[in-house]
């Protein structure tokens, strides 16, 4: 199979390139690049106008494969994920059973590569059962094919245990993907705490709650040499502790997703669970520091923490819906609008955030277009104005507050190990 790819603008962070440009595709590996390829192709795609970038990854989706199928399942995740250009993706632990088994990391593998619509790569439990008490055979999981731990959903709250894992995923050279909530401050809050808290009648969720366990976390990443990544950051001050934690030469990096960075509280409209999700949105002044943090690449990655539920619990009220929100096909389109169309972020930081940098929290070989290299690709049209409809995605979520927001960007076309695993005229 070959695919040539013409006239497309090429992005391609690990060579900090941004220059139109021709890719020729053979046996699944990018072979050429070149101003005009003259060759003949199985297929040929003129991306005229169009970002041609590294395959996207994102670090924090929830598949809820197995048990939780009814939310989402492989399948329809992969179908969410090759949709929103992504080629690679981290599915979260909290699942039932939880990834705490070799079992069930296998499952895991074995669904996604029959599926085959996009690299699905497992992040193992911390603890056993996500109890917080005994850690989990890791290397053992790692054997199997986990990318990372975390206990995404809530944090370990007891700090021996934790250090104790951290010192493992060391040992390993595996990242630990940090879910920042100290549960004894959350004190049953749904939205973040101030005015819409008060004004909504319900309780409210401070800063302090993430803060205090990223400031933990932070110093055990120092104290045992472990890679940190944290999770869905949302705070003013979590962007100032992983500037300084850097600074410090902590292996510490860092996600933003884009609810947090295109919506404040202020866009909370009323009692409405799609606003749900945790951490919560913030203050505006929270939003505008972590648009800062991304654009001075304090902040490396943009992740979805992707969280389908089904429309009944969605339809609770916002103190008896569970937490989350959709994002795997609202990503590219939501950062293109607010951050890029801004002047926020560059098109080639775009990239890095989307592929190459998560491609280097974890260790691959992936997020770059460079000769040789696999075929994960993703080509999206920048400037396609529409909006958001939840009617049109493929997750079997809809659970999200974007719904009828105007936005640009689309993604035209993703290919996986060079096959078109996409297109937007023909799915």
């Amino acid at each position: 199979m070959t695919i040539l790819i013409k006239n497309g603008r090429i992005l391609n962070p690990s060579e900090n390139m941004d220059k139109e440009m021709d890719i020729y595709v053979q046996d699944g590996v990018i072979q050429e690049r070149a101003e005009n390829i003259q060759k003949n192709a199985d297929k040929v795609i003129d991306a005229k106008g169009c970002y041609v970038m590294p395959g996207l990854i994102d670090l924090h989706v929830h598949f809820r494969d197995p048990g939780l199928t009814y939310k989402e399942d492989i399948e329809t995740g992969s179908r969410a994920a090759a949709k929103g250009g992504f080629t690679t993706v981290c599915c979260m632990p909290n699942t039932k059973p939880v990834v705490d088994s070799v079992e069930t990391v296998k499952y895991i593998v074995d669904k996604s590569k029959e599926v085959g619509l996009t690299n699905v790569l497992p992040v193992g439990a911390v603890t056993k059962q996500m109890a917080g008490r005994e850690i989990t055979d890791v290397e053992k999981l790692k054997e199997a094919g986990i990318c990372a731990i975390s206990e995404d959903g809530k944090s370990v709250m007891n700090s021996g245990v934790y250090r104790k894992a951290m010192k493992e995923a060391a040992r390993l050279n595996l990242p630990v993907m940090a879910h920042c909530e100290d549960i004894n401050l959350v004190e049953g809050g749904v939205i973040n705490l101030g005015d819409k808290s008060e004004e909504l009648g319900v309780k409210g969720i401070s800063n302090a709650v993430e803060d205090v366990i990223a400031m933990r976390d932070i110093m055990l990443a120092r104290e045992t040499g472990a890679t940190l990544h944290l999770c869905h950051c949302s705070t003013k001050d979590s962007v100032e502790m992983v500037k300084q934690a850097k600074a410090e030469g902590i292996k510490v990096t860092a996600e933003v997703c884009p609810h947090h960075f295109s919506m404040c509280t202020d866009d909370i409209t009323g009692n409405d669970s799609n606003f749900k999700m945790n951490p919560p949105l913030r203050r505006r002044e929270d939003m505008e520091t972590l648009i800062e943090g991304l654009r001075d690449d304090v902040m490396d990655v943009i992740s979805t923490d992707h969280a389908p539920h089904s429309a009944e619990e969605k339809a609770r009220d916002l103190e008896h819906a569970p937490f989350g929100i959709v994002g795997l096909e609202t990503s590219v389109a939501l950062t293109l609008t607010n951050l890029v169309k801004t002047g926020y972020i560059t098109p080639l930081q775009m990239a890095a955030k989307m592929s190459y940098n998560p491609a280097k929290v974890l260790g691959i070989d992936k997020g770059t277009l460079n000769e040789g290299a696999i075929a994960d690709i993703t080509i999206i049209n920048p400037d396609k104005e529409y909006s958001i409809d939840v009617n049109t995605f493929v997750s079997k979520g809809k659970n999200t507050p974007f719904d009828g927001y105007k936005v640009f960007g689309e993604v035209e076309c993703t290919i996986l190990g060079g096959k078109a695993v996409y297109e937007k005229d023909n799915w």
